[in-house]
């Protein structure tokens, strides 16, 4: 299984990749892809007990 920390960097990755876009599409594209993988490690963090781990768009 996945572990949080993968799903996080992937999640950092399409961040990354989106704020170089200039395609709104592709842009918004990478974004979702994004919040997937934050979505992910939120799931896989519940799944094993372990608070939910801090990702973008969420406060604190």
């Amino acid at each position: 299984m996945k572990m949080i920390a993968e799903y996080l960097e992937r999640a950092h990755q399409f961040e990354r990749m989106a704020t170089h876009e200039s395609d709104p599409k592709l842009k918004a594209d990478l974004e979702g892809q994004a919040e997937a993988y934050y979505e992910l490690a939120r799931k896989r963090a519940q799944e094993m007990g372990l608070p939910s781990p801090k990702t973008k768009g969420q406060p604190g």
